[in-house]
């Protein structure tokens, strides 16, 4: 159910990483074949937790050539685009839930030259991004309650991936469709079977036994076996 997108890419996210060998963990993922690289930007407001800023971006932009996605889980993430631009993030991902005027706001981020993403958290319904799926490059739905790795994944996430693949297709929009939270080997199949085929990973790449690239072939063998 991909619709017009085809390829499976994977966006492992550093917020699991063993920040000390940031670049090597960086590395690792790129060489492992991941297409992404998914920077977690947590302001302790929006989420309980407070992580990185533009400086982290900046350092991850410098060690992989592969696409930087700078998801803003912040209030006001409008003071700060300029900022996560500048340091190399090609997308930048802003909430649904934090963006009174989100026209304006991924006009924001169009104008510095990036690429716009929406996010919509669990229990956020997709009618609240219609009248935007024309005007951004991707959508990410949340398939955990943001702030943290390692948490389960939400079954009732899928049908919504489903619903807004439906969405995207009927209007002809080829606007990728990305899925955070809980996605590993055992979860993958089930969400690009729903519509999505840009999937967000952290703790299931970087907290696997195995290894980084097992780890990312795995994930990779289970989304495309759909």
């Amino acid at each position: 159910m991909l619709g017009c997108m085809s390829t499976v890419e994977l966006a492992p996210s550093i917020l699991s990483a063993d920040l000390t060998r940031l670049a090597e963990q960086v590395k690792e993922v790129e060489a492992a074949g991941a297409e992404r690289i998914h920077v977690d930007i947590m302001d302790g407001r929006f989420v309980p937790n407070l992580t990185f800023g533009p400086i982290v971006v900046e350092a991850v932009r410098r060690s992989t050539k592969a696409v930087v996605e700078a998801h803003l889980m912040i209030v006001e993430p409008e003071k700060y685009i300029p900022d996560f631009a500048k340091a190399g993030a090609d997308i930048i991902q802003v909430h649904q839930e934090t963006c009174p005027h989100l026209h304006r706001t991924i006009q924001q981020i169009h104008e510095l030259g990036k690429k716009a993403c929406v996010v919509l958290n669990p229990a956020t319904p997709l009618v609240t991004i219609e009248e935007i799926l024309g005007d951004v490059d991707e959508v990410l739905i949340m398939t955990v309650n943001p702030g943290f790795g390692g948490q389960k994944f939400i079954e009732s996430t899928l049908p919504k991936i489903a619903r807004l693949r439906q969405m995207l297709d009927a209007r002809g929009l080829r606007c990728d469709l990305e899925a955070d939270g809980g996605i590993g080997p055992a979860t993958a199949g089930a969400v690009v079977k729903a519509g999505a085929h840009v999937l967000v990973a952290g703790a299931a790449v970087y907290g696997a036994k195995p290894g980084v690239a097992a780890a990312i072939q795995a994930i990779r063998a289970a989304a495309q076996a759909v």
